[in-house]
């Protein structure tokens, strides 16, 4: 397992970019617009890390800006914390073998997301390439929130 990224939803980039970037010192490693999904993802890197997180992808803060707009409350914009895994399928049938509810199950062979007992999101990703789509993961449907 490898440490990849934090999510935190924001409301206003600029603002965002200038207290993690002009302020706290971080640096942009790359941006993703999303038309359909209508956000946009804006992965920052300490100094240090910035080479590394351009070559890797880690490790990396991810501002998340979803173009409609939201009040987050309760903790909302908090996203989520994301690790790569060595077979996305194995690690998510030892997790429900040990009692662990897999809340958006790796339909695609690359993406799950499971829950802490504290309620914070982890994102799975499969290294490397997304594996075949396979059963029972490709039929089964979310649980809750993820």
């Amino acid at each position: 397992m490898r440490y990849l990224h934090t999510m935190v939803r924001i409301r206003d980039i600029e603002e965002s970019l200038d207290f993690y970037c002009n302020k706290l010192g971080l640096v942009e490693t790359r941006r993703f617009d999303n038309d359909k999904g209508r956000y946009t993802l804006i992965f920052l890197a300490a100094s240090k890390d910035a080479d590394r997180a351009r070559a890797e992808r880690a490790p990396e803060v991810e501002l998340t800006f979803n173009w409609d707009p939201e009040d987050y409350k309760g903790g909302r914009n908090f996203g989520h914390l994301a690790y790569k895994v060595d077979n996305i399928y194995e690690t998510c049938r030892k997790l429900m073998d040990a009692g662990v509810t897999i809340n958006r199950p790796p339909r695609d062979g690359n993406m799950a997301f499971i829950r802490s007992p504290d309620n914070i999101s982890i994102e799975l990703l499969q290294e490397g390439e997304p594996l075949e789509p396979a059963e029972p993961w490709k039929s089964m449907p979310n649980t809750g929130e993820w």
